[in-house]
């Protein structure tokens, strides 16, 4: 998938669950290790948000779940959520809790 629509994808699943206006701001890579084991390691995509009550940014990623479903995952800052690698952080320990958008995966 081009960066292009992988962003269009996110902005709008983020728009729709926040229900607000979300502009694509940076990707950030991170990398999580625990115990010497890579946990999680992928980009995760800031968006700035206009209209949230509670948040100004959210961080956002797709990821596969086995081979039938994509997810998106979204996480709003918050003051325990900072930055992207908290955001990854805080996905891991709540099992990676998908937003509600799971589009089934499309063929090859």
């Amino acid at each position: 998938m081009a960066k292009l629509d992988y962003l269009a994808l996110l902005q709008s699943a983020v728009r729709q669950t926040h229900n607000c206006e979300a502009v694509y701001s940076e990707t950030v890579h991170v990398h999580e290790v625990v115990d010497g084991q890579t946990m999680w390691k992928g980009d995760v995509e800031i968006f700035t948000l206009s209209g949230h009550a509670e948040a100004k940014r959210c961080f956002a990623w797709i990821y596969q779940d086995g081979a039938e479903h994509t997810r998106y995952v979204m996480v709003l800052e918050k003051a325990s959520v900072d930055s992207p690698k908290m955001a990854v952080k805080s996905a891991i320990f709540f099992n990676v809790q998908p937003a509600p958008y799971s589009l089934p995966r499309s063929e090859p």
